[in-house]
């Protein structure tokens, strides 16, 4: 299956605005990508490179004052086949967890696994460890968090979240995840994009989404509380402990987005329905 992926960002800068941004499709994805996510800004400002702590490529540049507009759009293909499901995936010991998986046991900027360790051993300390737990995290979750835009706030942790019992998508990431932390399953924090492949369309302009993915038998898998159900078509861009180490944009100074488009959609192999496509975001 081949998805179109990228966005349309636009930026008003009162001053010279330094940046960073992560934009780009996670490395993991490099062999699916069959058009380059190149970013293009308009107007023209030098770009740099540069890979962070958890391995994602990081974009710096400096918007003039009067903005910027930032946009990309790349074809990837995906298996078409929805989020693995693996219902006999084991939990690891602490001691026998691979070192570099450790830092997502741990309390973050928004996942506060002191507050909530309590809470998660009394909701889900009775089900069996590993998948069934993750499974029962993310079910709880999903009926315990109302899902509205109107009620997105950016500085919402995992303990505000469980306790106002509303909010978006990196809300309930942020919940479950730190539930799991709790739990001594490490979990991390994703965004990319997930459009409405193979589900009806929920009418919501599309937008850049967070989930979470969870560390058993040796190995990640993908962990949804958002929508609670295999999704197919995700494309990671970062990983990290929380929103805050993925954020999509980083600015140095005042300024304002004025401009946010987002797409994710399935598209024919043949070159003639691409080329429209391209077309529609040229700068």
């Amino acid at each position: 299956m081949l998805l179109r992926v990228g966005f349309d960002l636009t930026y008003q800068c009162a001053q010279p605005t330094p940046m960073i941004v992560h934009l780009n499709i996670h490395y993991s994805r490099a062999a699916d990508i069959a058009r380059a996510d190149f970013l293009v800004t308009s107007p023209p400002v030098p770009l740099s490179g540069y890979r962070d702590t958890f391995g994602n490529w990081c974009t710096r540049l400096v918007a003039p004052p009067g903005g910027i507009r930032l946009t990309s759009d790349a074809l990837v293909r995906v298996s078409g086949l929805p989020d693995e499901q693996a219902p006999h995936a084991q939990q690891h010991q602490v001691e026998d967890l691979p070192s570099e998986t450790l830092i997502y046991l741990l309390g973050s900027r928004y996942c506060e696994t002191d507050m909530l360790s309590d809470i998660a051993w009394s909701l889900f300390g009775n089900f069996p460890p590993g998948w069934a737990r993750v499974q029962a995290v993310c079910a709880f979750v999903h009926q315990h968090i109302k899902f509205n835009y109107q009620d997105a706030r950016s500085t919402r942790s995992a303990w505000e979240g469980y306790n106002e019992r509303v909010g978006v998508c990196r809300d309930y990431a942020h919940l479950a995840l730190t539930f799991c932390r709790c739990l001594n399953i490490p979990a991390r924090y994703c965004t990319g994009y997930l459009g409405d492949i193979g589900v009806p369309p929920d009418g919501m302009p599309m937008d850049f989404s967070g989930w979470f993915e969870v560390f058993l038998d040796g190995r990640w898998y993908t962990g949804d509380a958002r929508h609670n159900r295999p999704r197919i078509g995700r494309v990671p861009i970062a990983y990290g402990r929380d929103a805050s180490d993925v954020a999509i944009s980083n600015t140095f100074g005042p300024n304002r987005l004025t401009g946010f488009q987002v797409w994710t959609d399935e598209v024919a192999e043949e070159p003639a329905d691409i080329a429209p496509a391209l077309r529609s975001v040229a700068v």
